[in-house]
């Protein structure tokens, strides 16, 4: 049975996952037409899924080290975004991140996994109007979804960004916390620099 993750937990990939290779991320989120406010709005909701390869000291070393629709696989083929779903349409996730953890470079220490909303200042839209999100961690060998993570919180009101996840190294072993931080920006990018200012 996966694991209902709350903010700030930690779990061990080898204890809830022994011999993981291929872990999956899927991001899915209601459409706004099952909540009846779709006519609030002007468009749907597009959430973005990214991944950001950071170092030891929390920092992206270049471009290529933000994998996201518009740069779908890292230079090393460890990560890979299988696309875009700009409207929330479908029954199960609308966006995937697959990491492929024996291939990840020795220097990426932390994947952080965050999602944004595109365009969401000109749009007016924020995680506070969001019906039913969830992000998911699966097991791909195995096909064992390995735990879940709920984004329908009222302390998301108002916040653009949350910074969903991370896997990192510890010990030579990968493990996975939920940090679930909240954040104001107004795209990926600005989200992107609070990691490579000094």
């Amino acid at each position: 049975m996966a694991i209902k993750l709350t903010t700030g937990q930690r779990i061990s990939l080898r204890k809830e996952a022994p011999g993981l290779t291929t872990l999956l991320l899927g991001l899915s989120w209601d459409l706004l037409q099952e909540k009846g406010i779709k006519k609030l709005f002007k468009s749907d909701f597009d959430l973005d899924a990214a991944v950001l390869c950071l170092d030891e000291q929390g920092r992206l070393r270049s471009g290529n080290d933000v994998v996201y629709y518009g740069h779908l696989n890292h230079p090393s083929g460890a990560i890979t975004h299988l696309g875009d779903n700009t409207t929330g349409e479908g029954d199960e996730d609308n966006e995937q991140v697959l990491v492929n953890l024996p291939q990840v470079p020795a220097h990426i220490a932390r994947i952080v996994f965050v999602c944004t909303i595109y365009e969401c200042f000109a749009r007016r839209q924020n995680f506070g109007q969001m019906g039913d999100a969830y992000v998911r961690l699966v097991d791909m060998e195995q096909e064992h979804e390995i735990a879940s993570y709920s984004l329908s919180h009222d302390d998301y009101r108002e916040q653009t960004a949350i910074v969903l996840a991370e896997v990192y190294r510890q010990e030579g072993r990968w493990q996975v916390a939920v940090l679930g931080k909240g954040m104001r920006v107004g795209s990926l990018q600005a989200l992107v620099e609070l990691y490579t200012t000094p």
